[in-house]
């Protein structure tokens, strides 16, 4: 799947539920996803900009999150995602995914 496919399923994902109250970054190293639920509903960039949290990990394991085949919490206890900033709002993933 390319960047500009995920985006959109991110976009999707975040337009149907409720704004997060914060933003988060997923850092891909050479690209990344930035969602500012900040405002009235989760606005999806690419835009390198300053978050609460920030996810690093590969696009590849992004996008089998996405397709149900890497479960996150598996993930994050494998060393797969590295998370820096506020933990809680790496939480409320939870509510778009």
């Amino acid at each position: 799947m390319s960047l500009e496919n995920i985006i959109t399923k991110v976009s999707e994902m975040a337009g149907n539920t409720s704004p997060m109250g914060a933003s988060i970054k997923f850092n891909f190293g050479d690209s990344q996803i930035v969602i500012n639920g900040t405002g009235d509903s989760n606005v999806v960039s690419t835009d390198d900009s300053e978050t609460q949290c920030t996810i690093d990990m590969s696009l590849d394991d992004f996008e089998s999150m996405l397709s149900g085949e890497l479960n996150p919490m598996a993930a994050f206890m494998g060393g797969q995602i590295q998370v820096s900033g506020d933990m809680s709002v790496a939480m409320k993933l939870q509510t778009l995914f």
